[in-house]
């Protein structure tokens, strides 16, 4: 990707040195980098606005309660998590931060909850949980499902592209919503679908 870039930056200041329009590409540079950080310091807050909510209700007991609301959806998903495991409450609070459309806020979660899905790989090789056992290095059936699941990533109300339409003056930023859900519920299917398709070939 740097190099992708990278070189359509290149091949834009060479062809504007070519047709005389370097200055042009220069005002165009500068336009573009004070947009940016005023896009930053807008989406800053947008930010520590939805992560500071998601602390509150993880530390409120919120989220264990939403854990417990989703634990059928999360039993269909991971069929083999072991029940009150802590990658459980990671993944739930992956999955709620996704469903906001919040993928910054969902990131600490879901490096936690692969973190406490390779643990349990970890104890199935040392015959301490049940499940499946993988080689050494080869993801389990629950790490490969989070991480599709999470790409496809459901979104309920896309904050961020909301706060991006919002930014960029739309009409109605809410607008998206609907698009949005239904392109992630196919993708979300899709994902799963997928995952079933290649545990069933792993078993």
């Amino acid at each position: 990707m740097n190099y992708l870039w990278g070189g359509m930056l290149l091949l834009g200041i060479l062809y504007g040195a070519f047709t005389g329009n370097l200055s042009q590409v220069t005002e165009s540079i500068l336009d573009s980098a004070k947009e940016a950080v005023t896009l930053c310091i807008s989406m800053a807050g947008i930010t520590g606005f939805w992560c500071g909510l998601m602390k509150i209700a993880e530390h409120s007991g919120l989220i264990e309660k939403i854990t417990e609301k989703i634990r059928p959806l999360l039993r269909f998903l991971f069929p083999g998590l072991p029940r009150n495991h802590p990658a459980g409450k990671a993944i739930s609070l992956n999955m709620i931060a996704n469903f906001l459309g919040l993928g910054w806020a969902a990131t600490p979660a879901g490096l936690k909850a692969m973190e406490e899905l390779g643990r349990l790989e970890d104890d199935r090789r040392a015959g301490k949980a049940p499940g499946p056992v993988r080689e050494q290095g080869t993801a389990g059936n629950e790490m490969c499902t989070f991480l599709i699941v999470n790409i496809s990533s459901l979104q309920l109300i896309p904050v961020s592209v909301i706060a991006y339409r919002s930014q960029y003056g739309s009409v109605n930023p809410a607008g998206i919503i609907g698009p949005a859900i239904l392109a992630t519920a196919v993708s979300t299917a899709a994902a799963v679908l997928f995952c079933r398709i290649m545990e069933r070939r792993r078993a």
